[in-house]
């Protein structure tokens, strides 16, 4: 009986179910672009650490040695 059905009539075509796909690729995207924020982060803390460092060491050697002494009249 399937090899007397096997080949006639018109051929339709039916529309992809994309919605479980599409959810997918969304979830890959936002994904991928929270892994790049993050490296852009990191790589721009590797990039200025010394630098940062150093400002933050020479600014608190100023707010707990050289202005109380300029306060307390020391120097």
């Amino acid at each position: 009986m399937a090899e007397e059905e096997y080949g006639k009539g018109v051929p339709m075509v039916i529309n992809p179910n994309m919605g479980p796909i599409e959810a997918v690729v969304e979830d890959i995207r936002y994904r991928a672009q929270l892994i790049a924020r993050n490296q852009k982060l990191d790589s721009g803390v590797s990039a200025t650490g010394i630098s940062g460092f150093l400002a933050g060491f020479v600014f608190i050697l100023l707010m707990t040695i050289i202005l109380p002494m300029v306060i307390w009249s020391v120097i």
